[in-house]
């Protein structure tokens, strides 16, 4: 990464627009829907660690979560703004739309990554704030200045990122990672490469344009549908694995099975489906407007973060109100 291309991403603003920001663009600079998905499964992990931890402390450590997110996607956003002003699906948000700058951004960014890792670090404990900190760097520099623009195992690697807050979130409350922690982190980790090669199937061309390396570009369509049943046949017995390390009770061994039995399928449809085979110029980019050849790509896509929610939200109830888990079911279990 040059100097050149720095300062090109610092002062660059598409000239989209002239109207001035509103406070939903700034919102939508934080990226809500990750931020959401990263503040459940952070929250998720707090609460499966059964630690003594005030709710305040707790209420703060997962806000901490939430700011860090958000400061990694104004950090994304800023870097990426040429590659987003050439897609489609992503034109509109606000650094390529012109509604707000660059500098803007990269300030934004900063200013609150110091701000939750600092806090988290204060208030809570500095092995939470560290590998917070650490999960920012991955993400806005790993990620999004690195990986995306130089390998097609970007999403694979890169995942990592998605997949630390529930080890913050444990942090947080236990001032430890166990190996429970670091399973949550496996089953998003395992999760990612399906959920984002189904979304790139249908919006190949997109990446294609904005000359981003994603798998069905540099592969094919037919080697990244193969890949995805793949890592779906990994990812599915992973999802299985906290009932039996005493983290998931029955509830979750049953959500955890049925529905990655519904995920398997999914996966096994998009492999012998055409997705990705073709484009067609007449969509406009919506996530949901795909053609007929590559719906069972959107399936799975929408499929695995419903799946995704379920399992982590099963695990945060049975914790929450202390139900046995599938261990203790067992005669003779722990």
């Amino acid at each position: 990464m040059s100097l050149a291309t720095m300062t090109s991403a610092i002062t660059a603003t598409p000239d989209a627009t002239d109207s001035p920001a509103r406070w939903q663009d700034y919102l939508q600079l934080l990226k809500p829907r990750v931020m959401s998905l990263v503040v459940f499964t952070g929250a998720t992990g707090l609460v499966c660690a059964k630690a003594p931890i005030h709710p305040l402390l707790g209420a703060v450590a997962v806000l901490c979560i939430a700011v860090g997110a958000g400061a990694s996607g104004a950090l994304n956003m800023w870097y990426d703004a040429d590659i987003d002003a050439q897609m489609r699906r992503t034109r509109g948000r606000p650094v390529p739309a012109g509604r707000i700058k660059g500098a803007e951004a990269l300030s934004m960014g900063i200013i609150l990554s110091l701000l939750s890792v600092m806090f988290m670090g204060v208030a809570v404990n500095w092995l939470a704030a560290g590998l917070l900190a650490f999960t920012i760097f991955f993400y806005a520099v790993v990620y999004t200045m690195w990986l995306k623009r130089w390998t097609a195992q970007n999403i694979v690697i890169g995942g990592l990122a998605g997949a630390l807050p529930p080890v913050i979130g444990w942090a947080a409350a236990a001032g430890e990672v166990p190996l429970n922690a670091w399973l949550l982190c496996a089953i998003i980790f395992m999760w990612t490469p399906a959920h984002f090669w189904a979304l790139a199937l249908y919006s190949s061309e997109d990446y294609e344009k904005a000359g981003v390396p994603m798998m069905p570009v540099v592969a094919g369509a037919a080697s990244t549908r193969r890949q995805i049943f793949i890592y779906s046949l990994l990812f599915v017995p992973i999802c299985l694995l906290p009932a039996f390390t005493g983290l998931g009770g029955l509830p979750y061994l049953a959500v955890a099975a049925m529905g990655g039995l519904v995920f398997l399928i999914l996966a096994w449809r998009v492999m012998r489906s055409r997705a990705g085979d073709s484009a067609d110029p007449r969509l406009d980019g919506r996530l949901y407007d795909v053609r007929a050849g590559a719906r069972d790509a959107r399936n799975l896509f929408a499929f695995s973060i419903l799946y995704l929610t379920l399992i982590f939200a099963t695990l945060l109830v049975e914790a929450s109100l202390g139900l046995p888990t599938f261990l203790n079911l067992i005669p003779g279990g722990v």
